[in-house]
């Protein structure tokens, strides 16, 4: 006989971060749960508690403060696409959440959710590193700053800790043109084969291709040469994986392709 699991539901950050700390590993935190369903539908996650951060009104604020953008954990991908602040400094970062799913989907899931989850096939998070993005992690003992790519360490896996929560994400102001690209192989509201995310910074281009790999991949000694040259350099240093949406090898193609491309919009 199953046991429904345990639902706990804060009001505030600090009720919240407390509960965190008691609870640990023991309970799952809920943001939008979309992916989370999706898990536990398919039989591969049977919580025994859940840490739900719907009431937690502190955590969903978007606004910017000294040219940097803070978006709260529990901000909605909509929220983001929506926002006339993320809509006039940082264009690129509301187009990468617009083409998320459809807009049932956007509507639920949240800024956090989609980080913590490090799910390979999403689309925000290599547009968040190719901005250079920090994420705030905090708990009762602090807080602390990690870049997208110390967040998320490998297939649904990420840096933190039993104690924490993903509080916040900073973007820093943009410093030129910024352009995302997803390139889906199903339908229009699947998830990316191949994704690209090119920003112009003050230490010239970063390039990162999400979707391919369990993290977002880099190669910033190779981003300064022509679209072909970064492309086809790109091209041969990623290592895909395979999976319903493509072989190995066509994603390399495409990794190729919408590298340049890009580039090309820059």
């Amino acid at each position: 006989m199953s046991t429904e699991p345990a639902f706990f539901a804060p009001a505030s950050l600090d009720e919240a971060l407390a509960l965190r700390g008691e609870l640990g590993g023991d309970a799952t935190v809920l943001a939008g749960g979309t992916f989370l369903g999706i898990l536990m539908n398919q039989g591969f996650l049977a919580p025994s508690a859940f840490l739900s951060l719907g009431r937690v009104d502190a955590l969903r604020g978007i606004s910017v403060r000294a040219g940097s953008l803070h978006l709260g954990a529990m901000v909605t991908h909509s929220a983001v696409e929506r926002s006339v602040a993320v809509r006039d400094g940082w264009p690129a970062l509301a187009e990468a959440f617009g083409v998320v799913a459809s807009p049932r989907v956007r509507n639920q899931a949240t800024v956090g959710g989609v980080l913590a989850d490090a799910d390979y096939a999403s689309d925000p998070p290599a547009m968040l590193a190719a901005l250079d993005a920090r994420v705030v992690l905090r708990s009762s003992r602090g807080e602390r700053s990690v870049s997208v790519e110390e967040l998320i360490l490998g297939y649904y896996e990420t840096c933190i800790a039993e104690d924490e929560l993903l509080a916040e994400v900073v973007v820093p102001p943009m410093a030129g043109a910024a352009v995302y690209r997803k390139f889906r192989s199903r339908s229009s509201e699947d998830r990316p084969c191949v994704s690209v995310a090119a920003a112009r910074g003050h230490g010239g281009v970063r390039v990162v291709v999400g979707a391919v790999a369990e993290v977002p991949q880099s190669f910033p000694e190779v981003c300064g040469g022509s679209p072909a040259e970064v492309a086809r350099a790109y091209a041969e240093r990623v290592e895909p994986i395979a999976d319903a949406r493509g072989s190995a090898e066509y994603r390399r193609r495409v990794v190729g392709v919408e590298v340049r491309r890009a580039l090309e919009a820059l």
